[in-house]
């Protein structure tokens, strides 16, 4: 747990959570996929690989502008490799327990894969289904865009400025900041250490969940 405590015994309307990276890990998975494909393209797997995570499959393969590609084409094929590719994916440490602290119409996951993907992952890994899930589907504006978190909100009745936002990668961070909502990064899969300016947790072990009597959720440490 980072030293900036802001975030901390703050009270929140909801907790808004990314998927991939902040309550399970599917970097292996993802990156055998994305390479075979990046490979079958002529990408440079080394520099490509680490700007896939927290987008978009269609605008992972948009932003590589090659000539002649069918990226809709391309986006379903990685779509559909990933999900029969789950080996190795699994929760990262507690975050079920933690979500499943959590009150059920407090809380949802805001993800840059498709609804079929997520539920793929989030079985594999043993992470529970919100009641509340954006998807790639249900936005024009991919991440680092803040329309995702924004459609959460308001599914879930509250205002984005009212809750708080778990992520991982850059581009979701991007868009939690967009979205004007306080920011929890999570540092479990982070090979190195992040420098933000926002509160980062290393484990969901270390928090706990407090309800007050007006409804609105705390995050506190353990």
């Amino acid at each position: 747990m980072s030293a900036h405590t802001s975030v901390f015994n703050k009270p929140y309307r909801a907790f808004l959570f990314d998927m991939d990276g902040t309550v399970l890990n599917s970097i292996a998975a993802a990156e055998r996929i994305w390479t075979i494909w990046a490979l079958r393209h002529g990408v440079d797997v080394a520099s490509f690989l680490p700007t896939i995570h927290g987008a978009r499959a269609i605008d992972t393969v948009n932003r590589q502008a090659l000539p002649g590609v069918d990226a809709e084409a391309e986006a379903a094929w990685v779509t559909q490799a990933e999900i029969e590719d789950v080996e190795g994916i699994v929760e990262i440490a507690s975050a079920a327990k933690f979500l499943n602290s959590l009150p059920a119409h407090q809380w949802a996951i805001v993800t840059s894969a498709p609804r079929a993907l997520a539920l793929r992952r989030m079985a594999a890994a043993g992470i529970p289904e919100p009641g509340v899930m954006v998807t790639a589907e249900d936005v024009s504006a991919g991440k680092p865009d803040p329309a995702g978190y924004r459609l959460a909100a308001r599914r879930l009745g509250v205002e984005v400025t009212d809750c708080l936002i778990f992520e991982d990668a850059t581009v979701g961070i991007l868009a939690a900041e967009a979205a004007g909502a306080d920011l929890l990064i999570i540092t479990s899969t982070h090979d190195h250490p992040i420098e933000t300016p926002h509160a980062t947790l290393a484990s969901y072990e270390s928090v706990a969940v407090q309800v007050d009597p007006e409804d609105q959720i705390r995050l506190l440490p353990s």
